[in-house]
């Protein structure tokens, strides 16, 4: 069957007795490619068959789909022609693990952060009736993605097209799991709604009822319609979704085709919003992803006989350090929490959780209060620490700010997946951190170099923090470099690695390995090169900046992030503002989205490996 999808809508000509084999095939497709390329599996095991209803009803590239984060899109890019892209799926150059306008004219919006669907469906639909066009706009949410507050802004906007008698469809994909398992009010009211698919059946017949009974039956049912505590009030579960202005539907089975579609082509002649409830499995059809969904979330190439990741383990990585040394840190002190927002296992805390589960807040997908939340328990007295992708702590910046910085309450900042991330591409790419971060008062920035100073500064921070404070880490193994050159952490103050002569080159965190090289590399061509390790990014380390002003006529600043609003930046305004008269030259990414691909192409192609600054190192000497 699988043969026959080679272009949109090429869906449509299946034989309906045929779906369920290629719901089996698109199965088989994904799990033999992801296997390989690793990817995001247990999502798109799980919604399938819900995806092969929405291109049996919907006419693409016309009609609009947005998946809310899009780790699920990967049925949607197989059914509109993308087959042949999954070789070189999330690796450089080839296809993206997201949804991309510029990949596909079916690829209504780009996506990788939660919660987003709803509000730009809804813009959709308003410059949908702006330019008097037809076209169908559906989103597709999680059930995970509905505890971040975006997503109940839109809804609450929603209701101006009810009274414009709009349409706009929205799946709420029910798989009680986002990442790890969904926590919080929206998920367990999910979950009553679920087991309570005898009201569904009951209400339909409550009117019917009414109807029969002489005299008093036809106007007992016209008063219950009309009142505000009407029969859905009472009996319909799904009314906290009636109430914000959309019509529901649902619980329904995600995995049954047929039922998806009949209620699909439905819901699309109304003139109104609609909210389709869609219960699925995650990992649906492979033992392993179902039994152990949040493995099979983001996945590297595994074993399809034995589920087992094929790549080999190397040392501890900073996730593990910082989690290791936090666990040990709330041994001893019991004002140490811990919060994650829907992230125990990619951020590591799910050892702590096991420890201290009184001391463990997940939040769900909702980054902004858990910033505000660690400042209340900071203004307390406690000593939260925040451990938070790179990526998605952009989503509470205003609290970080506002609610933190300005109230100067000692909240610790764990910045996993800081730097490049490689597969996940642009939506995740951790190389803003130190332009948003910096330009707040109050605010500490730190950049460990190796695995030792990871564990020192969180220690540090721990104990000595007077105010907000962000440890920025890297993903994958820590480094070991220059732990035997061990010097205290003193606060703003940096660290000489090497003395030398001709330049001086400033490492921020993680790029130490490249700078590394590149020494090396201008060393054997005769040059001799400083080396330097900042430690913090902010405050700066203005002695330690003019003692290098007052050596060398050449330092050069190097970051695995922006340019622009950076560490050199920043480096750049104070030597030259107090009379600098040598070159500063500062290495890092220019403006611009970096691709998805593995962190040495990547670094390679932004010209950041050791031996591309060895070049331009030895460039700037000779200038």
């Amino acid at each position: 069957m699988l043969e026959k999808i080679n272009q949109p809508n090429d869906i449509k000509k299946v034989n309906p007795d045929d779906y369920r084999v290629l719901a089996k095939e698109i199965r088989r497709f994904l799990l033999q490619n992801v296997s390989k390329t690793g990817g995001h599996l247990a999502s798109n095991l799980g919604i399938v068959e819900l995806t092969m209803a929405l291109h049996l009803v919907l006419d693409f590239p016309k009609d609009q789909l947005i998946f809310d984060v899009g780790h699920q899109s990967y049925v949607h890019k197989i059914l509109t022609g993308r087959k042949d892209g999954f070789q070189n799926l999330r690796q450089f150059h080839g296809m993206s693990g997201f949804p991309k306008r510029k990949e596909s004219r079916c690829d209504a919006f780009h996506s990788g952060h939660s919660s987003m669907s709803l509000s730009a469906a809804l813009g959709l639909a308003a410059a949908r009736d702006i330019n008097h066009t037809d076209e169908k706009i559906v989103a597709v949410i999680g059930d995970g993605a509905l505890s971040g507050g975006m997503a109940y802004e839109a809804l609450n906007n929603m209701a101006r097209l009810r009274a414009e008698k709009k349409n706009l469809m929205i799946i709420l994909n029910d798989n009680k799991m986002s990442i790890a398992e969904n926590v919080g009010g929206m998920s367990a009211y999910l979950n009553k709604v679920r087991t309570q698919k005898e009201y569904i059946e009951f209400k339909d017949n409550v009117e019917q009822s009414l109807l029969k009974i002489p005299n008093i039956g036809k106007p007992l049912a016209g008063f219950l319609k009309k009142s505000k505590d009407s029969i859905k009030q009472l009996f319909v579960p799904g009314m906290f979704f009636e109430d914000m202005g959309l019509t529901y539907i649902g619980p329904i089975d995600g995995h049954n085709i047929l039922l998806l579609v009949e209620t699909l082509n439905r819901a699309k002649q109304l003139d109104e919003p609609i909210i389709i409830h869609v219960v699925t499995k995650k990992g649906k059809g492979y033992k392993p992803a179902e039994q152990n969904p949040a493995k099979f979330h983001g996945v590297n190439p595994f074993s399809l006989k034995t589920g087992e990741i094929l790549s080999k383990k190397g040392g501890s990585s900073n996730t593990d350090v910082f989690s290791d040394t936090l666990v040990k840190a709330a041994r001893e002190d019991e004002k140490i929490t811990a919060v994650t927002a829907a992230m125990p296992d990619g951020t590591g805390l799910q050892k702590f959780a096991k420890e201290f589960p009184e001391r463990f807040y997940d939040v769900g997908i909702a980054e902004e209060h858990a910033v505000t939340f660690c400042a209340g328990m900071a203004a307390n007295g406690l000593k939260p620490v925040f451990a938070v992708y790179s990526t998605f702590l952009q989503r509470g910046f205003d609290q970080v700010l506002h609610d933190t910085a300005l109230g100067n309450y000692p909240v610790i900042f764990g910045l996993d997946r800081s730097g490049l991330v490689g597969a996940d591409g642009e939506t995740h790419q951790g190389v803003f951190d130190i332009p948003y971060l910096s330009v707040i008062p109050n605010l500490t920035i730190m950049a460990p170099m190796n695995g030792k100073e990871l564990q020192e500064m969180l220690l540090y921070a721990l104990k000595n923090a007077q105010g907000p404070t962000a440890i920025k880490y890297s993903r994958g193994e820590a480094l070991h470099l220059f732990e035997e050159n061990w010097e205290e952490i003193q606060h703003g103050k940096g660290q000489i690695l090497k003395e030398g002569k001709d330049a001086v080159i400033v490492s921020v965190g993680n790029m130490i390995s490249e700078a590394v090289k590149a020494v090396e590399i201008l060393e054997k061509q005769g040059s001799q090169i400083g080396l330097v390790n900042p430690r913090f990014v902010k405050p700066l380390d203005y002695d330690m900046l003019d003692q290098l002003a007052e050596k060398y006529s050449c330092i050069v600043t190097v970051e695995e992030g922006m340019l622009n609003g950076g560490f050199g930046s920043m480096v750049m305004q104070y030597l030259y503002q107090k009379g600098y008269r040598g070159k500063i030259k500062n290495v890092g990414i220019q403006d611009q989205f970096v691709e998805h691909g593995s962190v040495g192409e990547l670094r390679h192609m932004l010209k950041l490996d050791g031996e591309s600054i060895a070049e331009s190192v030895k460039q700037w000497i000779e200038e």
